[in-house]
């Protein structure tokens, strides 16, 4: 597998938000993207993952899989919010992802049990609670465990370290490290070093400014 981004540019409206953004990864490779607040990291990756247009430019994931997916279904996105009920309990949620993506996605046999997943980010704990019961730091590592409940071979993470502690965010970095050892990609929009290996660096700016007519 490889991904391959070439000239991509996307508008909200009219408003043309970043423009001529290109890079390559292959397996076992990760891309940081970093800019000041509004240059359109969040954007970038909500189009990567299919969740916004691409107004110009070409996005490609090349596998050998026989038959072609959309893209959507090789990537996990984890966005600024933690995307779970609040009234589900820890358990009942990560179960809905894990059946959720596996019936769309490129999954395989190396995802975990929503127990494994919540272990493994040391939240055994919390499996019966409601999530709205967690606190925020708890809410953004189960969050981050729909990454191992339903295996995807492609990460799109922005700013996933967001409400951690270092204690969090250095055992987050171990465990993205083994997926990227295990053959993964990861592209995550951050502000801080995440301690990620292989990494490959995108600084975005701003797009020219437009001329308005009126």
């Amino acid at each position: 597998m490889r991904i391959f981004a070439q000239n991509l540019s996307v508008k909200r409206g009219e408003q043309l938000i970043f423009s001529d953004v290109s890079f390559e990864l292959a397996p076992k490779e990760s891309l940081t993207v970093s800019g000041p607040n509004g240059v359109g990291k969040s954007t970038l990756l909500r189009a990567l993952a299919g969740l916004l247009p691409i107004e110009s430019g070409t996005f490609e994931i090349k596998t050998d899989d026989p038959e072609p997916r959309p893209n959507s279904e090789y990537c996990h996105y984890i966005g600024h919010k933690n995307a779970m009920k609040a009234e589900l309990t820890v358990f009942e949620n990560l179960s809905f992802w894990q059946s959720n993506m596996a019936q769309e996605g490129a999954g395989s046999d190396t995802s975990l049990s929503p127990e494994e997943a919540a272990e493994l980010l040391g939240l055994s704990h919390t499996l019966d609670l409601p999530f709205g019961f967690l606190s925020q730091g708890q809410r953004r590592r189960i969050a981050l465990a729909k990454l191992f409940v339903s295996y995807r071979p492609v990460w799109l993470l922005d700013e996933p370290t967001a409400a951690l502690d270092k204690a969090s965010s250095d055992r987050f970095a171990q465990m993205t490290n083994t997926y990227l050892e295990e053959g993964g990609i990861v592209i995550a929009a951050t502000h801080v070093p995440l301690g990620f290996k292989e990494v490959k660096q995108l600084e975005m700016t701003p797009p020219p400014i437009q001329e308005e007519y009126f």
